[in-house]
């Protein structure tokens, strides 16, 4: 699979990595065994870039990709985490010892001395503007305990200020047919700073996968049950924000997009890796299956002019009243 260097690090990543919030909880339940199996259809399939979090599944995901390594020694992958979200969401929590003390939770599950990238899990919009914060940042690199770091955040105007913080090495954003603002300035500017973007929901909740019906439920353990209207965590994160009716019916009409040969969901993903910028997209996958047909998107041909066009008309018509103003 194609690997593209990983912003200012100088580390390279396959194109297609794989999310792992789906193996920590949120999504309905995956066993350990489901989720090794996935983890090696990914790796088998060229995969070289995992994204997790301490807080999926209580760092039940960082501990099973920690396993799945011991199993597997010789395969190099780079880990990705996050942090941030284990405590009430005030800017007086992004502290150093806070810093320290989340780190050292995240260091044990997943088994290792130095994270290969800490990322902050979507902090208050006052993080972003915080010299205390990325300088506690810059001592974690300093100690030993991170390689490098990076900031998963909501809006296009908090990706710009991370961008413009020296010592960043990517930035995480919700990236699809469906959430096209940061093509707008997010995207070119990482590009001149040497950020990598990491695009998450890259199929906007499983909506761009084309398989679902307005009749369609989703189990009680499900964001895409309990978050729709963003009771719990950033409305965003589920369905991109977009209206379950208008999601689904938009998303019939993108699948109308997909090439012969190509389903839905890899048309989506194949649109994300045509972005300028894009280091690498995150599908999660619950199974060996999703995981191996996630990442042969990144072998189909690039999508033509009219394809992008098309996307752009169905995005502005149906999408963009509802989502492109908010984040």
């Amino acid at each position: 699979m194609e690997q593209r260097e990983f912003g200012r690090s100088g580390q390279r990543a396959s194109v297609i990595g794989l999310g792992t919030w789906q193996l920590g909880a949120d999504w309905g339940e995956v066993s350990e065994k489901d989720a090794m199996a996935v983890l090696d259809a990914a790796a088998e399939a060229g995969v070289t870039f995992l994204d997790t979090a301490d807080v999926y599944g209580d760092g039940r995901s960082e501990r099973l990709i920690a396993a799945w390594r011991r199993e597997n020694p010789g395969v190099g992958v780079m880990v990705a985490t996050k942090m941030g979200r284990r405590v009430e969401q005030l800017p007086e929590h992004y502290s150093l010892d806070n810093f320290r003390a989340w780190n050292d939770r995240s260091r044990a599950n997943l088994g290792v001395d130095t994270i290969d990238l800490v990322q902050l899990h979507c902090p208050p919009t006052a993080v972003y503007s915080s010299d205390e914060v990325f300088d506690a940042l810059d001592t974690l690199v300093a100690e030993g305990r991170i390689a490098r770091y990076g900031v998963s955040v909501e809006t296009c105007e908090e990706a710009l200020a991370a961008i413009a913080r020296p010592g960043t090495t990517s930035v995480q954003i919700i990236l699809n047919p469906f959430r096209l603002k940061p093509l707008e300035r997010v995207l070119p500017a990482a590009r001149e700073a040497g950020v990598g973007i990491i695009a998450r929901v890259p199929l906007a909740s499983g909506l761009l996968s084309g398989r679902y019906t307005a009749d369609t439920t989703f189990s009680a353990d499900d964001h895409r049950t309990y978050n729709r209207e963003g009771q719990a965590f950033d409305r965003g994160e589920t369905f991109s924000g977009v209206d379950f009716a208008t999601g689904v019916e938009a998303a019939r009409e993108f699948a109308a997009l997909a090439p012969e040969g190509a389903t839905p969901a890899q048309t989506a993903l194949r649109w994300i890796l045509q972005q300028p910028g894009v280091t690498t997209v995150i599908p999660g996958a619950r199974s060996p299956e999703q995981a191996r047909a996630n990442a042969a998107a990144a072998d189909l041909a690039p999508l033509p002019d009219t394809t992008l066009e098309a996307v752009r008309e169905l995005y502005d018509r149906r999408i963009r009243p509802q989502v492109h103003d908010r984040w």
